[in-house]
């Protein structure tokens, strides 16, 4: 479906971006991964999809809160595949404590990656798609692009940035065959949600299943998980053709969560 583009997906080494990078390269495209992690398993991913789907993968080792690192990731891309054709901004950190209490270095790290790492990725990535017409921007936002909760100050202001950030690209693209939309999931089961389980249980005096439902999955009324393949599948969707003429959308797979 996607034969000969070329996506970057940032934050994809594993959780939601890797099955973003997997469900885009099983479509046809050239696959641009980023993110953190050992590098003989990224090396080996990179092979993995590479063998597995008959497309190109390479690594870029930017990291989203540099400008300039964003910059030669959007430069090298176009200077070896010849465009970037799709732009899936994924990469996020996390950071919970009370407002008066929140770190301040906390609070700036959240904003530089969750938000402004969008700005610059698409500021340098919008005009090559402008000049060859046809382009996709894929924001992977937040549940918490639409609603609130507690004491995720930092995280939830620059979700809710990123929704304006990408209506506000959507209107200045529309003539130019480009798209850009936000993914709105809520909770999905990756490994830094799994890893909160045991601690969680432990310092809330709560069984892990009571965790899972009392805690993470109280504000969704499907009382499930969103799956990992569920936000790839509507990203490779809001790519196609037949989503030309979705854009500056905010959409949300959250289990019926925002619909409170």
């Amino acid at each position: 479906m996607l034969k000969g583009k070329t996506a970057i997906i940032t934050g994809s080494t594993s959780g939601i971006g890797l099955g973003i990078a997997e469900a885009f390269a099983a479509s046809g495209c050239s696959i641009v991964l980023n993110g953190f992690g050992d590098a003989d398993e990224i090396d080996a991913l990179c092979k993995r999809l590479a063998q597995t789907h008959g497309v190109a993968v390479v690594y870029h080792p930017a990291d989203m809160s540099r400008p300039e690192a964003i910059e030669a990731l959007i430069a090298d891309t176009e200077r070896k595949f010849g465009a970037t054709d799709v732009l899936v901004n994924n990469a996020g950190i996390q950071h919970v404590a009370p407002i008066e209490e929140f770190d301040v270095d906390k609070w700036n790290a959240i904003i530089a990656i969750n938000l402004t790492a969008s700005f610059h990725s698409i500021r340098h990535a919008l005009p090559g798609m402008k000049r060859r017409g046809w382009g996709r921007i894929i924001n992977v936002a937040s549940a918490h692009a639409l609603v609130a909760s507690p004491f995720k100050s930092a995280y939830v202001a620059a979700k809710h940035g990123i929704a304006g950030l990408i209506k506000t690209v959507a209107l200045e693209a529309a003539e130019h065959g480009v798209t850009a939309n936000a993914i709105c999931p809520g909770y999905v089961l990756t490994p830094l949600v799994e890893h909160q389980i045991p601690d969680t249980a432990k310092a809330r005096g709560l069984t892990e299943e009571q965790v899972i439902k009392e805690v993470l999955l109280a504000a969704q009324p499907t009382k499930q998980f969103v799956a990992t393949g569920e936000v790839a599948a509507l990203a490779v969707f809001l790519a196609s053709d037949e989503a030309r003429s979705i854009t500056g959308a905010i959409l949300p797979v959250d289990g019926g969560w925002t619909a409170h």
